[in-house]
């Protein structure tokens, strides 16, 4: 439901009634604002996380290549297959890259994190509860005493 409403200026505003609670037209926009840009600020940082993967990925790739060749190259020359080690934690640091730029790992970090929300909900309580205003303050007081008493 909507209602209009006329201030001493004679302009108008326009109130929601939501769940009981009457709220201003402009402090819902404000909101739904507010949530826009949070919503874009995320996906631009996950953006550029999936560029840097990238990036991240061409020179680890390249380093990866050669350092494969090279490590083969000398465990056949040598006759030594030791040299052929270091490629299993490489291999394991470019697979975990790759997935991460090109692959499936931000889905299925994303189904994972909606199953900890929904079934783990105890797991992601903060220490002594959520922060109010309350604790911020005495905090503040605090803390100013402690510098006026110095």
């Amino acid at each position: 439901m909507i209602w209009t409403c006329y201030s001493i200026r004679m302009s108008i505003c326009s109130w929601i009634n939501l769940e009981g609670k009457t709220i201003s037209v402009q402090v819902v926009i404000k909101l739904e604002r507010q949530l826009m840009m949070q919503n874009e600020m995320r996906e631009r940082q996950m953006a550029l996380q999936i560029a840097w993967s990238r990036e991240f990925l061409k020179y680890f790739g390249t380093f990866f290549g050669i350092a494969a060749i090279s490590l083969t190259a000398g465990a056949i020359r040598r006759k030594k297959p030791a040299f052929l080690f270091p490629i299993i934690p490489l291999s394991f640091i470019f697979t975990y890259q790759y997935d991460l730029g090109y692959g499936t790992l931000l889905q299925r970090m994303k189904g994972e994190a909606e199953n900890i929300l929904e079934t783990e909900k105890s797991k992601l309580q903060l220490p002594r509860g959520v922060i109010t205003f309350e604790n911020l303050e005495k905090a503040r007081r605090e803390q100013s005493k402690f510098f006026i008493d110095k």
